[in-house]
């Protein structure tokens, strides 16, 4: 059946849609921007804040082109004069409870709502009285920090956390002015069964939500005089030279290295070496779960398949909170952040004759969650904490600019020995399903003494973003699933327990 097409006419320029396009995506489709606050094109339609207001002719109101699908014949004008100045309406009724310390925000030069004042001109002092709520920061989380004051009630964390990634921490509280997003009952973060994901931190228009730096806490660390040890994962030297403004894609492994020596490292490690290190533990342990099954009952029931990769420390805390009876299932294998944490506290301070005490051990992750497990109580089997502080790709490129630092122009520098290689393997850790993959890999080699073909993944039926594979060794075949997010994870979890 062919899709209904629509007529319509765009700022002038007449279009031909198919039927239930919403106005905003009729106007992209012609390089015509809307400004939109609380659309986001992962998540649901909320039309919370209209500023996409746009004019159709023969309506009386002006409807949020976000929500509004195209009718024919339609005529739209997305920036009239009535348009423009019922959206810089808008604007200033959202700063009128809005702080505008944009200067001193961890958001600032990266916010939605600032970059629309811009967009719209706000340069003029607001016509409305600015009336703030007095509601409480909490920084308790070692990942996420949340400035309600901030917040502009635009609904997207509450639909990543409560709809996409299914973990219901956040929930709107009160009503009317006083209305505010939190976790129930005035908890702290920290004490909610938040899995550290970062998924709203990604999603917040503002400063709201925002990472919890530790960088005042680093520059402590070396101005006591610690040795600063650096492990970097591997999406880091491609993710770190967009943070700085350069193309997509670019990557910058040897100027990255280089960075962090000027920046004060006493040593920087490539992660990739503790990626192989967790491959031969977790494929070590499927050999050893497998063979268990195959030798009978008994030793099955300490060893229960499937196995679940321990690497996503985000994961780890949904299954301990949700799902504690399935932790049996996880590897027991530590993340390659904590076994490289281990290691350099161990070893290598012995192997360079250091005391682990004077060390600082710094990981620069993808991943809020990373900073949550670092802080973990029971990752410090040798007296010390694994890892001392994770920072993210975004805290590193503010410290790579507040050191005057020319990323662009900088030299080439080796990693340093003896972690400086890696295998292709652990390069694929970064790919949802990279860690099985990679750990199934060795396995194979191991009992075949040949490589794997790839794996050919099929979607299973009913459940999206889910996907699986099989093969064959030696005459058995293993069934491997790979999800992608912590919703479609949950799915495969209830899949398991049903059977």
């Amino acid at each position: 059946m062919m899709e209904k097409m629509i007529n319509l006419t765009i700022d002038g320029q007449k279009l031909c849609v198919k039927e239930g396009t919403t106005i905003l995506n009729a106007a992209k489709q012609a390089s015509i921007n809307i400004p939109t606050l609380c659309y986001h094109e992962d998540l649901g339609t909320k039309a919370n804040c209209r500023i996409c207001v746009v004019e159709v002719e023969g309506m009386k109101q002006l409807p949020t082109s976000c929500s509004t699908p195209v009718a024919e014949g339609m005529v739209v004008r997305t920036a009239s004069p009535k348009v423009l100045k019922a959206r810089r309406n808008l604007l200033e009724l959202i700063f009128a409870r809005h702080p505008q310390n944009c200067l001193v925000c961890a958001k600032n030069g990266e916010c939605d709502l600032q970059k629309l004042s811009q967009t719209l001109g706000l340069h003029n002092e607001n016509r409305y009285e600015q009336r703030l709520r007095s509601q409480p920061d909490d920084w308790s989380s070692p990942s996420i920090m949340r400035n309600p004051k901030l917040c502009i009630l635009c609904g997207r964390c509450l639909e990543v956390c409560n709809e996409v990634q299914k973990v219901n921490v956040l929930s709107k509280e009160n009503r009317g002015f006083h209305t505010l997003v939190a976790p129930a009952y005035g908890e702290l973060l920290a004490d909610t069964n938040c899995i550290n994901c970062g998924q709203c931190v990604q999603y917040c228009p503002t400063g709201a939500l925002t990472v919890h730096y530790f960088t005042n806490k680093l520059l402590d660390e070396m101005g006591a005089g610690k040795k600063m040890i650096m492990q970097v994962a591997p999406s880091v030297r491609i993710t770190l030279a967009e943070a700085l403004g350069e193309d997509p894609g670019t990557v910058s492994t040897g100027r990255l290295v280089t960075a962090l020596k000027r920046l004060g490292f006493y040593r920087v490690f490539d992660s990739d070496f503790s990626a192989d290190l967790t491959i031969m533990e977790e494929g070590t342990e499927l050999l050893h779960r497998l063979q268990a099954h195959a030798s009978g009952k008994a030793a099955a029931d300490d060893a229960p398949l499937p196995m679940f990769t321990s690497c996503c420390p985000a994961w780890v805390k949904y299954l301990e909170t949700y799902e504690p009876k399935m932790t049996d299932h996880l590897s027991t294998a530590k993340s390659p952040q904590q076994m490289f944490g281990a290691m350099i506290k161990t070893w290598y301070a012995e192997r360079e004759g250091i005391d682990p005490g004077e060390i600082c051990s710094v990981s620069v992750m993808p991943c809020t969650a990373k900073k949550f497990e670092c802080q973990r109580p029971e990752l410090n089997d040798s007296g010390y904490q694994d890892v001392d502080i994770s920072i993210t790709v975004q805290e590193l490129a503010r410290m790579i600019r507040t050191g005057g630092i020319d990323f662009r122009h900088l030299e080439e520098t080796e990693f340093d020995d003896p972690f400086g290689l890696g295998s292709a393997a652990g390069l694929i850790f970064g790919a949802t399903g990279g860690v099985m993959e990679a750990a199934l890999r060795t396995v194979y080699k191991v009992l075949t003494g040949k490589e794997m073909e790839d794996l050919n993944y099929e979607p299973v039926r009913g459940f999206e973003g889910v996907k699986e594979a099989a093969i064959d060794i030696n005459g058995t075949e293993v069934r491997v699933a790979v999800a992608h997010g912590i919703a479609n994870a949950q799915k495969v979890v209830e899949k398991v327990k049903s059977g």
